[in-house]
């Protein structure tokens, strides 16, 4: 119990400072440049979020491809009298916290709950868990709903499912991964396993009710998949077009206008090659479900036109948070390698939260930032 207690101590003085140090860029940027806290805020899809809030998926044909979940936090904070950027930093924060808890719990099993939350609040991208965007909210619902499935409490996970799949698409991808994990469990009888497979029916009624919806608002089943790809070029492209189309970005002097975009697609290619990794490595340990859950979105990843947006996709893989927290925590036998392995671990920390405060530049000075 005590030791619970001092991990638990250390997540929650992590949280605190990760989102300290982020809130920090914004103050530092506020006193030098004058710019507000809602303006920070209120780059890019939070945009979107903000239309959507205040006038529905009519504003504009492009606002299709969002779900209506945290939209529809955000219309109840406008109807309360709150800004959206306040709003959504705020469920931010909550969400952010509340997928720190359960990615201790997600870690547990492995020996290292506290530093996978620790890793996860830490990471490069970790603004968009402070700002008005899913991540937070989605993670929180997702690891959750892996959680209480992980403890055999079905019901609850599907209908955490069911609130992450009001969030984002990628709960599409957490259904599917759920129902690898009842198809691969071991000692369980086939009508356990429709049971926990029939409780699954809630979340996908969800995605089903959001596609219904957009049909009848626009005649088209395929309402959703139009607005990607009109908005966002996200219409179908084998894997290896995607990449050949993604290395022009990456080379030295790509966007020389554009402050961080070049960087920004050296990251996302980073990411497409981690995800692999993380992959590989749930499939060596024989976690099935966490392989399909990593491995179904890199794959969707690899589909668009170019590798975009996985920077922001890696705080949705726990697994890759177990995977660096289980590498960080690692003891070599012999003193050498030991003392090689921890000057490593901390240049690995340092870089991530240096890298993690240069991204909040990017997103609060309204640069490109994936």
């Amino acid at each position: 119990m005590a030791e619970r207690v001092r991990s638990g101590r250390a997540v929650v003085q992590a949280w605190l400072l990760s989102r300290g140090l982020i809130a920090a860029v914004a103050l530092l940027l506020a006193l030098t440049q004058g710019r507000t806290l809602t303006s920070m805020l209120s780059n890019w899809d939070v945009e979107h979020f903000g239309r959507l809030a205040a006038g529905g998926y009519l504003a504009a044909p492009n606002l299709m491809a969002f779900f209506p979940g945290l939209p529809g936090l955000l219309s109840a904070g406008l109807a309360l009298g709150v800004p959206v950027p306040i709003t959504g930093a705020i469920l931010s924060a909550i969400g952010s916290a509340c997928a720190a808890v359960a990615l201790t719990r997600l870690g547990r099993p492995h020996g290292v709950g506290n530093w996978a939350a620790i890793a996860w609040l830490f990471a490069p991208t970790a603004v968009f868990t402070t700002v008005p965007y899913t991540e937070s909210l989605f993670c929180a619902a997702a690891f959750w709903a892996w959680e209480r499935a992980r403890s055999d409490r079905w019901l609850a996970a599907a209908l955490l499912t069911a609130l992450a799949c009001t969030l984002r698409v990628s709960g599409l991808f957490l259904i599917g991964a759920l129902f690898v994990m009842i198809i691969t469990s071991v000692k369980i009888d086939w009508a356990t396993r429709l049971r926990r497979a029939a409780t699954l029916l809630i979340p996908a009624a969800v995605l089903a009710g959001f596609v219904i919806f957009l049909y009848l608002l626009t005649g088209s089943w395929t309402a959703w998949f139009s607005a990607q790809s009109a908005g966002w070029a996200r219409g179908f492209t084998w894997p290896w077009e995607s990449f050949l189309n993604t290395l022009p970005a990456i080379q030295p002097g790509a966007y020389a206008d554009h402050p961080g975009w070049a960087e920004v697609f050296r990251f996302e290619m980073a990411s497409m090659a981690l995800g692999l990794v993380v992959t590989g490595w749930c499939l060596f340990r024989r976690m099935w479900a966490e392989a399909a859950w990593v491995g179904v979105q890199v794959l969707a990843f690899s589909l668009s036109y170019w590798f975009f947006s996985v920077n922001r996709a890696v705080l949705l893989w726990f697994p890759l948070w177990i995977m660096v927290a289980s590498w960080g925590t690692w003891r070599p036998k012999r003193r050498l390698p030991e003392i090689a392995h921890r000057i490593l671990v901390i240049t690995a920390f340092t870089l991530s939260v240096l890298i993690m405060l240069w991204w909040s530049w990017l997103y609060f000075t309204g640069h490109w930032a994936s």
